[in-house]
């Protein structure tokens, strides 16, 4: 059974039909690499996977449950389905620990000690256990990418879903968070990635997505897009010094 069921989605911001009917379906433990042009719908899809868009046509079931637009259903959404951004969206004001103990405190209710107990474990995870008490500022872009993905852990999600979660760091941070989440693929976490890191998304995923103008255009093993890519918007994507 699917984990994550995306059927015949549309979405339309005033005239412009960002997702034209997109069909996905997405395995547990599975490691989705999603490709493709700015402007193809890539991360308008995430966020319509986790209810930060609401879709205008077609379905979304996660875990066998529907996608509702309101509120106590896109809430237990999001303690289902994890989203770690481009930017880390980390409050200034708390220590990378407090930072991770938020969301459990607040939209999980968990008691405090079980929250910081949870927080500490999650930012070992990433390797960053030495860091509980320092503040965003007091860290690099890639440890404080790696604090968000500590905090989407925190809430124990089936799946995560990452947008580009490396184009804002300076090239010598972005191995250091793709080796978290090359760590969480190999623990058997469901992945849905949003990326430009074409090595990468060979290396690490089971399938990859290639989106074009609003529509999945290819999907397939990362071995048969990259090695062999069917259309020319394909091979020009990878052509274009992208690869």
């Amino acid at each position: 059974m699917s984990l994550i069921a995306v059927t015949e989605v549309k979405k339309r911001f005033g005239s412009n039909e960002v997702l034209k009917g997109i069909n996905l379906d997405v395995a547990p433990g599975e490691v989705i690499a999603i490709i493709g042009k700015s402007g193809s719908g890539k991360s308008t899809l995430l966020r319509c996977i986790n209810g930060l868009e609401s879709i205008d046509g077609g379905s979304i079931l996660v875990a066998g449950a529907q996608l509702l637009p309101d509120e106590t259903h896109l809430k237990a959404l999001r303690l289902k389905v994890g989203m770690i951004f481009q930017q880390f969206n980390l409050f200034p004001h708390l220590t990378a620990g407090r930072n991770v103990m938020l969301s459990q405190s607040v939209v999980k209710k968990v008691p405090k000690a079980e929250a910081e107990a949870m927080a500490r474990r999650q930012l070992e995870r990433v390797g960053l256990g030495h860091k509980f008490d320092a503040y965003p500022d007091e860290l690099s872009g890639g440890q404080q990418q790696r604090v968000a993905i500590a905090r989407a852990l925190a809430m124990q999600p089936i799946a995560l879903l990452c947008d580009e979660i490396t184009s804002a760091l300076d090239p010598e941070l972005v191995a250091e968070v793709l080796s978290v989440v090359r760590e969480l693929a190999a623990e058997g976490m469901t992945l849905m990635m949003v990326t430009h890191e074409m090595k990468f998304a060979r290396e690490v995923s089971s399938r990859v997505v290639f989106m074009h103008e609003g529509r999945v255009h290819e999907i397939g093993p990362p071995e048969e897009l990259f090695g062999n890519p069917q259309t020319p918007e394909l091979q020009r994507f990878l052509g274009h010094g992208q690869a």
